[in-house]
């Protein structure tokens, strides 16, 4: 992707949280130079990864397959002070986040406002393929099962709890849709499984400068 585009999806996730009565944290604002003027106060939120996240999961295609998110506060794995973690995102209508599991994270995902979530299902074999068995969820509490690759659909204000293991797509259809994540600690540098092999951040070709930086630009960028 190029930086350009980035700074575009970015301002256009702004506008549409605003829009949606959603209101982020003020270091969604926070530029490069303020970024960078924090040092080892700043340390704890680079950690964590805090902050802005746009993926095209390396399709080349981000109107088809990617993601605009935003973490508002997470934990690190084995630190028992925050074990815990919440982003909002944007799904465009018809915008796939193909095939994963995690490992450790169970997470809930619900659907804040917009269109509706489809999210597709399959457990997990012990080769991490696709079983054949049949999935139990749980939707705002109550049990669902459906059949091998069967979908769940949300409407605005419902949810899925998802367990590690579980592999799940999802995408929104009717409108863009606003999608809050709550979760146990979120790791996305070692705790996603794709089931085809995919990079989970993007390689951005730097044709402009970053209107804000993403989480994977903080060891680029920042001191």
């Amino acid at each position: 992707m190029q930086r350009s585009e980035v700074n575009s999806y970015l301002k256009e996730a702004m506008v549409f949280f605003k829009a949606h009565g959603f209101s982020l944290p003020p270091f969604a604002c926070w530029s490069p130079e303020h970024w960078a003027t924090l040092g080892a106060a700043g340390d704890y939120m680079r950690q964590r990864g805090l902050g802005w996240d746009v993926t095209d999961l390396g399709s080349g295609k981000f109107e088809q397959i990617g993601l605009v998110l935003f973490t508002l506060r997470n934990g690190l794995i084995g630190d028992p002070s925050k074990m815990f973690a919440e982003k909002i995102m944007m799904v465009r209508k018809d915008q796939r986040t193909p095939f994963h599991f995690h490992f450790q994270k169970t997470e809930d995902i619900i659907n804040r406002g917009g269109g509706h979530l489809v999210i597709e299902l399959y457990n997990s074999d012990p080769q991490e393929k696709f079983a054949s068995t049949d999935v139990v969820v749980r939707c705002d509490g109550r049990e669902r099962t459906v059949s091998p690759g069967g979908s769940v659909i949300l409407e605005p204000g419902e949810s899925i709890t998802l367990v590690p293991g579980l592999y799940h797509s999802f995408f929104a259809t009717h409108s863009h849709t606003m999608v809050g994540e709550v979760s146990s600690v979120n790791d996305d540098t070692k705790d996603n499984r794709f089931y085809e092999p995919l990079p989970r951040f993007t390689h951005i070709d730097e044709n402009q400068r970053p209107l804000f930086l993403l989480c994977s630009d903080y060891k680029t960028y920042l001191p």
